[in-house]
Formats: structure tokens, C-alpha cells, sequence
């Protein structure tokens, strides 16, 4: 019998699945939802929710997260699936052409290549964004290039956009590339949009 840390293991890998088939669903690489993941994941939730007395914090902690991003998709794929219905969807073919090759990838290796050694499929659908600035008001093609790549990677992933204006994050790149140079004594500040577990990250890292 699998021990509960190996269950928590065992429904983030499908949460990750489950992203990753609905993408292709949504972009024409499924013909159905992929239910059967779903179902084992609602499993999961359930029996843990009922039994939630025998978690320690840490699991709980790990429990809680899980279950609000499985929420979090599940939204996001109901409103798709409504918007698909109505014929209104957008279809992504760049992001389910990558998430097809990389399924692929995953489950039929090169010969003489170990299984172990496949790229994930998210790995290999979500490469970070990288750009550096030394005077980012001068710079404003790759500031833009920046803030495209950021919108993009969030669109990627379900994420909002809206709050996300091109005046604001001008200005946030503005006002962190000036600060890291006055803190750091740097001239360089290098920027690189990342997407971790599902979220979409934006770092300002200093250039040496």
C-alpha cells in the first residue's frame, strides 16, 4: 500500500499530466478529455480531505497547495471547455504541437537512450526568457521583448494578464534595473522569465 507522502508524489505528477493532456485537447491533439487522470486525482483530494487528521503539517502543507492549484486548472479548463462548446475557443497549435512532441519524447525514447534520461514534457514546452539591460530607457525593443515574453508565459499557463500593463512593467524595469545598480555597483542586470511548478517567475538577477 502506497505510504501518503508517495499519494502527494503520485497526484502532483498527474496534476502535471492533466495540464499537459488538456493542452492537447484543447488544441486538437486529443479527441477527449483526459478523464481517466482527472478521476484519479479527485480520488486523491477526497480521500485526503476526509482523512485529513492523519497528515502531519508538512504533508497538510503540501495537501493545501496541491489542491488549490488542481482548483486553479480545473476553472481554467471548465471555462475552455464551455468557450470550445460555443466555438469561441482560441486554439493554441504552438503550445499543443510542443506538448505533443514532448508526450511523445516521454513515453517512446531513442533506442539506447534510458527512459530516466527523457526531458519532461513541461521542461521541454517552457524554456526561460532570458535579456540583459544596462539602460533600460534606451533599450525599449528588448524591454518589449521582455514584457511579450512575460504575458506569453502566463497565457501559457492560466494565469491573469490583465493587471499586467506595458506602462507598469516599463517602469518596474526601469525602477529595479536603476536600484540593483546602485545597490550591487553593477552595470548589467539580466532579467529571465521562468515558469516553476506551474507558476510564472521573473527574476532580476545581477551581471558580473
Amino acid at each position: 500500500m502506497a505510504t501518503i507522502d508517495e499519494e502527494l508524489s503520485q497526484l502532483e505528477r498527474d496534476i502535471r499530466q492533466l495540464k499537459i493532456e488538456y493542452d492537447m485537447y484543447f488544441g486538437g491533439g486529443r479527441k477527449r478529455p483526459p478523464t481517466e487522470v482527472e478521476w484519479r486525482i479527485e480520488l486523491i483530494i477526497k480521500r485526503y480531505a476526509e482523512r485529513g487528521g492523519e497528515l502531519k503539517f508538512g504533508q497538510r502543507f503540501r495537501y493545501n497547495n496541491l489542491s488549490q492549484t488542481y482548483a486553479k486548472y480545473k476553472d481554467m479548463f471548465r471555462k475552455r471547455t464551455a468557450q470550445r462548446e460555443e466555438g469561441i475557443i482560441q486554439r493554441h497549435f504552438g503550445a499543443a504541437a510542443k506538448a505533443i512532441e514532448a508526450e511523445r519524447a516521454r513515453s517512446q525514447p531513442e533506442a539506447g537512450q534510458k527512459e530516466s534520461t527523457t526531458i519532461p514534457a513541461a521542461a521541454a514546452a517552457q524554456k526561460p526568457f532570458r535579456v540583459a539591460f544596462s539602460e533600460p530607457d534606451k533599450e525599449t525593443q528588448k524591454v518589449d521583448q521582455l514584457y511579450q515574453a512575460f504575458v506569453a508565459a502566463k497565457k501559457q499557463v492560466g494565469e491573469e494578464t490583465e493587471k499586467v500593463t506595458r506602462s507598469s512593467f516599463n517602469e518596474f524595469v526601469r525602477k529595479k534595473t536603476k536600484d540593483l545598480q546602485t545597490k550591487k555597483k553593477c552595470r548589467d542586470v539580466e532579467y529571465v522569465v521562468e515558469t516553476v511548478d506551474g507558476q510564472v517567475k521573473l527574476k532580476a538577477l545581477v551581471k558580473s
